[in-house]
Protein backbone atom coordinates (compact mmCIF):
# COMPACT_ATOMS: atom_id res chain seq x y z
CA UNK A 1 0.00 0.00 0.00
CA UNK A 2 1.40 3.39 -0.98
CA UNK A 3 2.04 5.58 2.02
CA UNK A 4 0.33 8.49 0.29
CA UNK A 5 -2.93 6.56 0.32
CA UNK A 6 -2.86 6.06 4.07
CA UNK A 7 -5.03 8.42 6.12
CA UNK A 8 -4.58 8.83 9.87
CA UNK A 9 -6.90 10.63 12.28
CA UNK A 10 -5.39 11.76 15.57
CA UNK A 11 -7.79 12.14 18.51
CA UNK A 12 -6.68 13.96 21.65
CA UNK A 13 -8.05 15.95 24.57
CA UNK A 14 -5.34 18.59 24.13
CA UNK A 15 -3.24 20.03 21.31
CA UNK A 16 -0.78 22.90 21.61
CA UNK A 17 -1.09 25.83 21.07
CA UNK A 18 -4.88 25.58 21.48
CA UNK A 19 -4.79 23.87 24.90
CA UNK A 20 -1.72 22.75 26.84
CA UNK A 21 -2.10 20.80 30.07
CA UNK A 22 0.61 18.15 29.71
CA UNK A 23 3.37 17.08 27.29
CA UNK A 24 0.66 15.33 25.25
CA UNK A 25 -0.23 18.77 23.84
CA UNK A 26 3.35 19.29 22.61
CA UNK A 27 3.35 15.80 21.08
CA UNK A 28 0.15 16.58 19.17
CA UNK A 29 1.52 19.91 17.97
CA UNK A 30 4.35 18.28 16.06
CA UNK A 31 3.95 14.53 15.55
CA UNK A 32 1.10 14.67 12.97
CA UNK A 33 3.27 17.02 10.91
CA UNK A 34 6.14 14.56 11.04
CA UNK A 35 3.79 11.81 9.82
CA UNK A 36 2.61 13.98 6.93
CA UNK A 37 6.24 14.49 5.95
CA UNK A 38 6.55 10.72 5.73
CA UNK A 39 3.82 10.82 3.07
CA UNK A 40 0.65 10.13 5.09
CA UNK A 41 -2.46 12.28 5.22
CA UNK A 42 -3.09 13.39 8.80
CA UNK A 43 -6.00 15.19 10.46
CA UNK A 44 -6.78 15.96 14.12
CA UNK A 45 -9.96 16.03 16.22
CA UNK A 46 -10.23 17.53 19.70
CA UNK A 47 -12.88 19.18 21.90
CA UNK A 48 -13.69 22.86 21.41
CA UNK A 49 -13.30 24.11 24.98
CA UNK A 50 -14.68 27.50 25.91
CA UNK A 51 -11.14 28.61 26.75
CA UNK A 52 -10.05 28.37 23.09
CA UNK A 53 -10.07 31.76 21.37
CA UNK A 54 -11.73 31.41 17.95
CA UNK A 55 -10.35 34.67 16.59
CA UNK A 56 -6.79 34.12 17.78
CA UNK A 57 -6.58 30.68 16.18
CA UNK A 58 -8.79 31.52 13.17
CA UNK A 59 -11.39 28.86 13.85
CA UNK A 60 -14.34 28.93 11.48
CA UNK A 61 -17.64 27.09 11.27
CA UNK A 62 -18.25 24.40 8.67
CA UNK A 63 -21.88 24.47 7.56
CA UNK A 64 -22.02 20.84 6.52
CA UNK A 65 -20.63 19.88 9.93
CA UNK A 66 -23.38 21.62 11.90
CA UNK A 67 -26.18 19.96 13.86
CA UNK A 68 -24.62 16.49 13.80
CA UNK A 69 -26.80 14.20 15.89
CA UNK A 70 -25.04 12.33 18.69
CA UNK A 71 -27.35 9.63 20.01
CA UNK A 72 -26.68 9.05 23.70
CA UNK A 73 -29.39 6.45 24.30
CA UNK A 74 -31.78 8.51 26.41
CA UNK A 75 -31.21 11.74 24.49
CA UNK A 76 -29.87 13.18 21.28
CA UNK A 77 -27.40 16.07 21.52
CA UNK A 78 -26.24 18.21 18.63
CA UNK A 79 -22.61 18.56 17.69
CA UNK A 80 -21.11 21.52 15.84
CA UNK A 81 -17.65 21.53 14.31
CA UNK A 82 -15.17 24.34 13.83
CA UNK A 83 -11.94 23.93 11.89
CA UNK A 84 -8.55 25.52 11.45
CA UNK A 85 -5.10 24.45 10.33
CA UNK A 86 -2.54 23.40 12.91
CA UNK A 87 -0.12 26.38 13.10
CA UNK A 88 2.89 26.13 10.81
CA UNK A 89 1.21 23.34 8.85
CA UNK A 90 -1.78 22.60 6.64
CA UNK A 91 -3.12 19.84 8.88
CA UNK A 92 -6.86 20.21 9.34
CA UNK A 93 -7.81 20.35 13.01
CA UNK A 94 -11.48 19.82 13.85
CA UNK A 95 -12.96 21.16 17.09
CA UNK A 96 -16.05 19.31 18.31
CA UNK A 97 -18.38 21.65 20.16
CA UNK A 98 -21.49 21.61 22.24
CA UNK A 99 -21.98 24.55 24.58
CA UNK A 100 -23.50 22.43 27.34
CA UNK A 101 -20.43 20.18 27.55
CA UNK A 102 -17.49 22.39 26.72
CA UNK A 103 -18.23 26.06 27.34
CA UNK A 104 -18.00 26.14 31.13
CA UNK A 105 -17.35 22.60 32.36
CA UNK A 106 -13.58 22.86 32.05
CA UNK A 107 -11.05 20.57 30.45
CA UNK A 108 -10.72 16.81 30.60
CA UNK A 109 -7.81 17.49 32.95
CA UNK A 110 -10.41 18.25 35.63
CA UNK A 111 -10.84 14.52 36.11
CA UNK A 112 -7.25 13.34 35.64
CA UNK A 113 -7.28 12.11 39.21
CA UNK A 114 -10.63 10.36 38.96
CA UNK A 115 -12.80 13.16 40.29
CA UNK A 116 -16.22 12.79 38.71
CA UNK A 117 -17.12 16.42 38.29
CA UNK A 118 -20.66 17.13 37.18
CA UNK A 119 -21.34 15.97 33.64
CA UNK A 120 -17.89 14.58 32.86
CA UNK A 121 -19.08 11.13 31.79
CA UNK A 122 -21.55 12.83 29.47
CA UNK A 123 -18.72 14.99 28.17
CA UNK A 124 -16.29 12.17 27.42
CA UNK A 125 -18.95 9.92 25.85
CA UNK A 126 -20.26 12.80 23.75
CA UNK A 127 -16.75 13.51 22.48
CA UNK A 128 -15.87 9.89 21.64
CA UNK A 129 -19.16 9.15 19.88
CA UNK A 130 -19.00 12.58 18.28
CA UNK A 131 -15.67 11.83 16.63
CA UNK A 132 -17.17 8.88 14.75
CA UNK A 133 -20.35 10.75 13.85
CA UNK A 134 -18.29 13.66 12.54
CA UNK A 135 -16.23 11.34 10.34
CA UNK A 136 -19.41 10.00 8.75
CA UNK A 137 -20.77 13.48 8.07
CA UNK A 138 -17.39 14.64 6.79
CA UNK A 139 -17.12 11.64 4.49
CA UNK A 140 -13.40 11.34 5.16
CA UNK A 141 -12.56 7.76 6.08
CA UNK A 142 -9.24 7.25 7.84
CA UNK A 143 -7.35 3.99 7.56
CA UNK A 144 -6.19 4.41 11.15
CA UNK A 145 -7.60 6.28 14.13
CA UNK A 146 -4.75 7.03 16.49
CA UNK A 147 -6.16 7.69 19.99
CA UNK A 148 -4.20 9.42 22.73
CA UNK A 149 -4.69 8.76 26.43
CA UNK A 150 -7.93 8.08 28.25
CA UNK A 151 -9.85 10.97 26.68
CA UNK A 152 -10.18 8.87 23.51
CA UNK A 153 -10.34 5.46 25.21
CA UNK A 154 -13.87 4.61 24.04
CA UNK A 155 -13.20 4.87 20.32
CA UNK A 156 -11.55 1.43 19.82
CA UNK A 157 -14.44 -0.21 21.70
CA UNK A 158 -17.13 1.74 19.82
CA UNK A 159 -15.67 0.60 16.50
CA UNK A 160 -15.87 -3.03 17.61
CA UNK A 161 -19.41 -2.80 18.96
CA UNK A 162 -21.82 0.03 18.19
CA UNK A 163 -20.26 0.89 14.81
CA UNK A 164 -19.08 -2.58 13.78
CA UNK A 165 -21.90 -3.08 11.27
CA UNK A 166 -21.54 0.36 9.64
CA UNK A 167 -20.09 0.07 6.15
CA UNK A 168 -18.22 3.36 6.58
CA UNK A 169 -16.15 2.03 9.49
CA UNK A 170 -15.19 -1.33 8.00
CA UNK A 171 -11.44 -2.08 8.12
CA UNK A 172 -10.49 0.99 10.17
CA UNK A 173 -7.67 0.12 12.56
CA UNK A 174 -6.97 1.75 15.92
CA UNK A 175 -3.74 2.70 17.63
CA UNK A 176 -3.79 3.73 21.29
CA UNK A 177 -0.88 5.65 22.83
CA UNK A 178 -0.25 5.84 26.58
CA UNK A 179 1.26 9.15 27.64
CA UNK A 180 0.13 9.33 31.29
CA UNK A 181 -0.46 5.91 32.83
CA UNK A 182 -1.51 7.27 36.22
CA UNK A 183 -4.23 9.45 34.66
CA UNK A 184 -6.76 6.80 33.80
CA UNK A 185 -10.19 8.45 33.72
CA UNK A 186 -11.94 6.54 36.51
CA UNK A 187 -15.68 7.22 36.14
CA UNK A 188 -18.95 5.70 37.47
CA UNK A 189 -20.33 2.77 35.47
CA UNK A 190 -23.96 3.79 36.04
CA UNK A 191 -23.43 6.99 34.09
CA UNK A 192 -22.20 5.00 31.07
CA UNK A 193 -25.27 2.74 31.29
CA UNK A 194 -27.45 5.83 30.96
CA UNK A 195 -25.66 6.90 27.77
CA UNK A 196 -24.51 3.80 25.89
CA UNK A 197 -26.17 0.53 24.80
CA UNK A 198 -25.56 -2.72 26.68
CA UNK A 199 -23.25 -4.12 23.99
CA UNK A 200 -20.81 -1.27 24.70
CA UNK A 201 -21.22 -1.14 28.48
CA UNK A 202 -20.66 -4.88 28.88
CA UNK A 203 -17.20 -4.53 27.31
CA UNK A 204 -16.01 -1.54 29.33
CA UNK A 205 -13.16 -2.19 31.74
CA UNK A 206 -15.12 -1.99 34.97
CA UNK A 207 -14.10 -2.81 38.56
CA UNK A 208 -16.23 -2.04 41.60
CA UNK A 209 -18.77 -0.15 39.48
CA UNK A 210 -16.10 2.18 38.11
CA UNK A 211 -14.99 2.36 34.49
CA UNK A 212 -11.30 2.74 33.67
CA UNK A 213 -11.19 4.66 30.39
CA UNK A 214 -7.46 4.18 29.84
CA UNK A 215 -7.69 0.43 30.39
CA UNK A 216 -10.71 0.25 28.08
CA UNK A 217 -8.61 1.80 25.31
CA UNK A 218 -5.74 -0.60 25.98
CA UNK A 219 -8.00 -3.67 25.82
CA UNK A 220 -9.71 -2.85 22.53
CA UNK A 221 -7.10 -1.09 20.37
CA UNK A 222 -5.39 -2.99 17.56
CA UNK A 223 -1.96 -1.62 18.50
CA UNK A 224 -0.53 -0.05 21.66
CA UNK A 225 2.34 2.40 21.90
CA UNK A 226 4.02 4.62 24.44
CA UNK A 227 6.65 7.29 24.06
CA UNK A 228 9.90 5.48 24.85
CA UNK A 229 11.25 1.95 24.75
CA UNK A 230 12.47 2.12 28.34
CA UNK A 231 9.06 3.21 29.60
CA UNK A 232 7.36 0.46 27.60
CA UNK A 233 9.54 -2.07 29.41
CA UNK A 234 8.78 -0.46 32.79
CA UNK A 235 4.99 -0.63 32.46
CA UNK A 236 4.67 -4.02 30.75
CA UNK A 237 5.31 -5.68 34.11
CA UNK A 238 3.29 -5.33 37.29
CA UNK A 239 4.78 -2.89 39.75
CA UNK A 240 4.02 0.32 41.63
CA UNK A 241 4.67 2.55 38.62
CA UNK A 242 2.04 0.77 36.49
CA UNK A 243 -0.82 1.93 38.75
CA UNK A 244 -2.65 -1.36 38.36
CA UNK A 245 -2.30 -1.63 34.57
CA UNK A 246 0.86 -3.72 34.35
CA UNK A 247 -0.97 -7.06 34.06
CA UNK A 248 -3.37 -5.75 31.39
CA UNK A 249 -0.60 -4.16 29.35
CA UNK A 250 1.49 -7.31 29.72
CA UNK A 251 -1.29 -9.34 28.11
CA UNK A 252 -0.98 -7.18 24.97
CA UNK A 253 2.81 -7.00 25.01
CA UNK A 254 3.12 -8.56 21.55
CA UNK A 255 1.37 -5.50 20.13
CA UNK A 256 2.98 -2.92 22.44
CA UNK A 257 5.79 -0.66 21.22
CA UNK A 258 7.84 2.15 22.72
CA UNK A 259 8.85 4.91 20.32
CA UNK A 260 10.69 7.93 21.68
CA UNK A 261 9.35 11.45 21.11
CA UNK A 262 10.91 14.02 18.82
CA UNK A 263 10.49 17.78 18.46
CA UNK A 264 9.66 20.13 15.60
CA UNK A 265 12.82 22.14 15.08
CA UNK A 266 10.89 24.71 13.04
CA UNK A 267 9.06 25.71 16.22
CA UNK A 268 11.90 24.96 18.64
CA UNK A 269 15.07 26.49 17.28
CA UNK A 270 16.81 29.36 19.11
CA UNK A 271 18.22 30.75 15.87
CA UNK A 272 14.74 31.28 14.35
CA UNK A 273 12.39 31.50 17.37
CA UNK A 274 10.27 34.67 17.16
CA UNK A 275 8.95 34.28 20.71
CA UNK A 276 12.24 34.82 22.54
CA UNK A 277 14.01 38.07 23.36
CA UNK A 278 17.03 37.54 21.12
CA UNK A 279 17.83 34.70 18.76
CA UNK A 280 21.07 32.81 19.14
CA UNK A 281 22.88 29.65 18.08
CA UNK A 282 25.75 27.47 19.18
CA UNK A 283 28.05 29.57 16.97
CA UNK A 284 26.66 32.88 18.28
CA UNK A 285 25.67 32.14 21.88
CA UNK A 286 25.71 35.67 23.32
CA UNK A 287 21.96 36.09 22.77
CA UNK A 288 21.18 33.57 25.52
CA UNK A 289 22.22 36.11 28.15
CA UNK A 290 19.65 38.59 26.79
CA UNK A 291 16.96 35.94 27.21
CA UNK A 292 18.15 35.22 30.73
CA UNK A 293 17.84 38.89 31.66
CA UNK A 294 14.41 39.16 30.02
CA UNK A 295 13.18 36.06 31.87
CA UNK A 296 14.40 37.39 35.21
CA UNK A 297 12.63 40.67 34.55
CA UNK A 298 9.43 38.80 33.70
CA UNK A 299 9.79 36.78 36.90
CA UNK A 300 10.45 39.87 39.03
CA UNK A 301 13.96 38.81 40.01
CA UNK A 302 17.16 40.90 39.80
CA UNK A 303 19.93 39.89 37.41
CA UNK A 304 23.01 38.60 39.24
CA UNK A 305 26.16 38.21 37.20
CA UNK A 306 27.51 34.65 37.10
CA UNK A 307 24.65 33.12 39.09
CA UNK A 308 22.77 30.21 37.45
CA UNK A 309 19.05 30.58 36.89
CA UNK A 310 17.33 27.28 37.62
CA UNK A 311 13.72 26.61 36.70
CA UNK A 312 10.94 24.04 37.08
CA UNK A 313 8.15 23.95 34.49
CA UNK A 314 5.57 21.33 35.45
CA UNK A 315 2.06 20.31 36.39
CA UNK A 316 1.92 20.23 40.16
CA UNK A 317 1.00 16.79 41.41
CA UNK A 318 2.87 14.10 43.30
CA UNK A 319 3.88 12.16 40.21
CA UNK A 320 5.20 15.18 38.32
CA UNK A 321 7.49 15.97 41.21
CA UNK A 322 5.60 18.58 43.24
CA UNK A 323 6.03 16.59 46.46
CA UNK A 324 9.76 16.11 45.92
CA UNK A 325 10.12 19.78 45.01
CA UNK A 326 8.28 20.81 48.17
CA UNK A 327 10.64 18.67 50.29
CA UNK A 328 13.65 20.26 48.55
CA UNK A 329 12.66 23.94 48.84
CA UNK A 330 14.70 24.82 51.93
CA UNK A 331 17.83 23.22 50.49
CA UNK A 332 17.24 24.92 47.12
CA UNK A 333 16.94 28.29 48.85
CA UNK A 334 20.30 27.61 50.50
CA UNK A 335 22.08 27.33 47.14
CA UNK A 336 23.57 30.29 45.29
CA UNK A 337 20.97 30.19 42.53
CA UNK A 338 17.94 32.10 41.32
CA UNK A 339 14.95 29.82 41.10
CA UNK A 340 11.79 30.11 38.98
CA UNK A 341 8.85 27.74 39.52
CA UNK A 342 6.32 27.78 36.67
CA UNK A 343 3.10 25.84 36.23
CA UNK A 344 -0.17 25.01 37.92
CA UNK A 345 -1.96 22.04 39.40
CA UNK A 346 -3.09 20.90 42.82
CA UNK A 347 -3.89 23.93 44.96
CA UNK A 348 -2.03 22.63 48.02
CA UNK A 349 1.25 22.74 46.09
CA UNK A 350 0.49 26.05 44.43
CA UNK A 351 0.03 27.64 47.87
CA UNK A 352 3.27 26.19 49.23
CA UNK A 353 5.28 27.44 46.24
CA UNK A 354 3.60 30.84 46.28
CA UNK A 355 4.25 31.32 50.00
CA UNK A 356 7.87 30.21 49.65
CA UNK A 357 8.46 32.62 46.77
CA UNK A 358 6.95 35.49 48.79
CA UNK A 359 9.32 34.64 51.65
CA UNK A 360 12.34 34.78 49.26
CA UNK A 361 11.47 37.63 46.84
CA UNK A 362 15.05 38.25 45.68
CA UNK A 363 15.77 34.61 44.89
CA UNK A 364 12.59 32.69 44.07
CA UNK A 365 9.71 33.44 41.72
CA UNK A 366 6.46 31.53 41.27
CA UNK A 367 4.49 31.84 38.01
CA UNK A 368 1.09 30.28 37.31
CA UNK A 369 0.08 32.26 34.22
CA UNK A 370 1.84 30.62 31.33
CA UNK A 371 1.65 31.76 27.70
CA UNK A 372 3.46 30.24 24.73
CA UNK A 373 5.73 33.28 24.66
CA UNK A 374 6.72 32.84 28.32
CA UNK A 375 7.23 29.11 27.78
CA UNK A 376 9.68 29.77 24.94
CA UNK A 377 11.39 32.58 26.87
CA UNK A 378 11.83 30.26 29.87
CA UNK A 379 13.39 27.53 27.76
CA UNK A 380 15.78 30.10 26.27
CA UNK A 381 16.49 32.07 29.46
CA UNK A 382 17.12 29.34 32.02
CA UNK A 383 20.60 27.97 32.55
CA UNK A 384 19.34 24.76 34.17
CA UNK A 385 15.98 23.01 33.86
CA UNK A 386 15.13 20.98 36.96
CA UNK A 387 12.89 17.98 36.25
CA UNK A 388 11.77 16.35 39.53
CA UNK A 389 8.98 14.21 38.02
CA UNK A 390 8.71 10.64 39.31
CA UNK A 391 7.06 9.37 36.11
CA UNK A 392 7.97 10.50 32.61
CA UNK A 393 7.01 8.31 29.69
CA UNK A 394 9.32 10.47 27.62
CA UNK A 395 8.38 14.13 27.70
CA UNK A 396 9.64 16.74 25.30
CA UNK A 397 10.61 19.68 27.49
CA UNK A 398 14.11 18.32 28.12
CA UNK A 399 14.62 18.16 24.35
CA UNK A 400 13.37 21.73 23.93
CA UNK A 401 15.77 22.78 26.67
CA UNK A 402 18.86 21.04 25.32
CA UNK A 403 18.22 22.48 21.86
CA UNK A 404 18.39 25.93 23.47
CA UNK A 405 21.52 25.22 25.52
CA UNK A 406 19.52 24.90 28.74
CA UNK A 407 20.82 21.89 30.64
CA UNK A 408 18.41 19.46 32.32
CA UNK A 409 18.83 17.97 35.79
CA UNK A 410 16.30 15.14 35.79
CA UNK A 411 15.19 12.03 37.61
CA UNK A 412 15.92 8.82 35.69
CA UNK A 413 12.32 7.85 35.00
CA UNK A 414 11.00 6.40 31.75
CA UNK A 415 12.28 8.05 28.60
CA UNK A 416 14.60 10.48 30.40
CA UNK A 417 17.49 8.03 30.11
CA UNK A 418 16.84 7.70 26.36
CA UNK A 419 17.01 11.43 25.71
CA UNK A 420 19.60 12.75 28.19
CA UNK A 421 23.17 11.51 28.43
CA UNK A 422 24.65 12.15 31.86
CA UNK A 423 27.56 14.61 31.89
CA UNK A 424 29.91 11.80 32.93
CA UNK A 425 29.32 10.08 29.60
CA UNK A 426 31.36 10.85 26.49
CA UNK A 427 28.69 13.09 24.95
CA UNK A 428 27.11 14.23 28.20
CA UNK A 429 24.23 16.66 27.71
CA UNK A 430 22.64 16.81 31.18
CA UNK A 431 22.54 15.47 34.72
CA UNK A 432 20.53 12.45 35.90
CA UNK A 433 19.79 11.42 39.49
CA UNK A 434 18.71 7.87 40.26
CA UNK A 435 17.48 7.96 43.87
CA UNK A 436 14.12 9.67 44.18
CA UNK A 437 15.06 11.78 47.20
CA UNK A 438 15.64 15.46 47.84
CA UNK A 439 19.23 14.61 48.84
CA UNK A 440 19.90 13.01 45.45
CA UNK A 441 18.24 15.91 43.62
CA UNK A 442 20.29 18.53 45.47
CA UNK A 443 23.52 16.59 45.02
CA UNK A 444 23.00 16.34 41.27
CA UNK A 445 22.03 20.02 41.02
CA UNK A 446 25.24 20.92 42.86
CA UNK A 447 27.17 18.89 40.26
CA UNK A 448 25.50 20.94 37.54
CA UNK A 449 26.32 24.19 39.36
CA UNK A 450 29.95 23.14 39.68
CA UNK A 451 30.14 22.56 35.95
CA UNK A 452 28.32 25.86 35.31
CA UNK A 453 31.10 27.73 37.13
CA UNK A 454 33.75 25.87 35.08
CA UNK A 455 33.35 27.70 31.78
CA UNK A 456 35.17 25.14 29.65
CA UNK A 457 33.22 22.22 31.12
CA UNK A 458 29.88 24.02 30.74
CA UNK A 459 30.55 24.99 27.15
CA UNK A 460 31.25 21.36 26.30
CA UNK A 461 27.98 20.18 27.89
CA UNK A 462 26.03 22.96 26.15
CA UNK A 463 27.62 22.08 22.80
CA UNK A 464 26.75 18.40 23.29
CA UNK A 465 23.16 19.33 24.13
CA UNK A 466 22.62 21.73 21.25
CA UNK A 467 24.01 19.34 18.66
CA UNK A 468 21.81 16.38 19.64
CA UNK A 469 19.40 15.22 16.92
CA UNK A 470 15.91 15.44 18.41
CA UNK A 471 14.00 15.62 15.14
CA UNK A 472 10.97 13.40 14.60
CA UNK A 473 12.44 11.68 11.54
CA UNK A 474 13.58 8.40 13.09
CA UNK A 475 10.47 8.05 15.25
CA UNK A 476 8.17 8.92 12.35
CA UNK A 477 9.84 6.21 10.30
CA UNK A 478 9.15 3.71 13.09
CA UNK A 479 5.48 4.70 13.10
CA UNK A 480 5.47 4.48 9.30
CA UNK A 481 6.54 0.86 9.61
CA UNK A 482 4.02 0.06 12.37
CA UNK A 483 1.12 1.71 10.55
CA UNK A 484 1.76 -0.16 7.31
CA UNK A 485 2.33 -3.46 9.13
CA UNK A 486 -0.96 -2.98 11.00
CA UNK A 487 -2.91 -2.35 7.81
CA UNK A 488 -1.48 -5.45 6.17
CA UNK A 489 -2.77 -7.76 8.93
Amino acid sequence: MSRRNIKVLYVSGEVSPFVRISPLADFMASFPQAIEEEGFEARIMMPKYGTINDRKFRLHDVLRLSDIEVDLREKIDLLHVKVTALPSSKIQTYFLYNEKYFKRNGLFSDIYNGNDLKGNVDKVVFFNVGVLETLQRLGWKPDIIHCHDWHAGLIPLLLKTLYASHDFFQDIKTVFTLHNIYRQGILPYKAFQRLLPDEVCSSLNCINDEVNMLCTGVEHADLLTTTSKYYAEEIAHDGPLTFGLGRVIGEFQANFYGIVNGIDIRQWNPSTDKLIKKRYSIENFEGKLDNKKALLQEAGLPFREGIPVVGVIANFDEFQGADLLQKSLEQLAGLDIQFIISGSGEKQYEKVFQDFALAHPEQISFQTEYSDALFHLSIAGLDILLMPGMIESCGMIQMFAMSYGTIPVAYAGGGIVETIEDHLEKRGSGFIFYDYTSESLIEKLKEAMSCFHDEESWQEIVANAMTRDFTWKNSAEEYDHLYRELLEK
